[in-house]
């Protein structure tokens, strides 16, 4: 697949204020902070946003049994609070990202600072996954995105085959993503880590995300141990195709 180029974007990541690793999912509102935080005391000079951990929407429970509630408990409240939490420790050491929203972030990333990419790649990354899944098992895509489907892929069951590939293959910790292009087309590409392909600087396919599951171990350990393919399985039955389909057409 080539390297995809696309305009860098103009942010939508909720912002608020900082919360702690192991405050309970419903206490967190996922909102933007005032003016007068986003900005310097001049109201001129803006300062770094502050990010907050957003709410799962749904119990821990309810993506039982494709995905235990242990397993969403320690992700969401333990990794993925820890991921807001060093990213707001990071911003606050460099002002080069001072005022941008988590999408502007991760399109204007210098690779170098290692704890805005992987912080910030965390907390993006996981902000989408709990998203695209839906309590009560997955709907199936329909309407525009059913067709840009079966336009990239040929059918719907061929995409589900490539996209549980690329999931199953990326080797170590990662990502599988189906994406939109700056072609307005749909691919499938996979990356390490908490990296992601609004990372314009980073090496890889580079496009906007609209679904992608999270295969670092600790997404399906606990129930799954090492039969990954058996989690990426459970995975397509749960996705919230509505929701992939709204930010298929944010994307037009």
């Amino acid at each position: 697949m080539k390297k995809r180029e696309f305009l860098k974007l103009t942010g939508m990541a909720g912002a608020g204020l900082m919360v702690s690793p192991f405050i309970a999912c419903n206490d967190q509102p996922e909102h933007t902070g005032s003016d007068a935080e986003n900005t310097g005391h001049d109201g001129a000079t803006p300062a770094p946003l502050v990010f907050t951990l957003p709410d799962l929407g749904y119990a821990f429970y309810e993506l039982e049994p494709a995905i235990d509630a242990q397993t969403m408990e320690i992700h969401h409240d333990k990794h993925h609070a820890g991921y807001v939490k060093k990213l707001n420790a990071a911003l606050a050491e460099t002002s080069d990202y001072n005022g941008m929203e988590l999408e502007q972030i991760l399109a204007n990333l210098n690779p170098d600072h290692t704890g805005v990419r992987n912080n910030g790649g965390g907390h993006y990354n996981h902000s989408l996954y709990w998203k695209v899944m839906a309590p009560g098992g997955g709907s199936e895509p329909t309407g525009a995105l059913l067709d840009a489907i079966n336009s990239a892929f040929g059918t719907s069951d061929a995409f589900v085959e490539q996209f549980s590939a690329s999931a199953k293959s990326r080797f170590g910790s990662g990502w599988a993503w189906l994406c939109v292009g700056a072609d307005h087309k749909l691919f499938i590409t996979s990356t390490p880590n908490q990296d992601n392909p609004l990372m314009t600087n980073v090496e890889g396919d580079h496009g906007t995300p609209i679904l992608g599951i999270d295969v670092w171990e600790h997404a399906y350990y606990l129930h799954y141990q090492n039969r990954r393919a058996d989690y990426i399985q459970a995975f397509m039955g749960i996705v919230n195709w509505n929701e992939v389909s709204q930010r298929f057409a944010g994307t037009m």
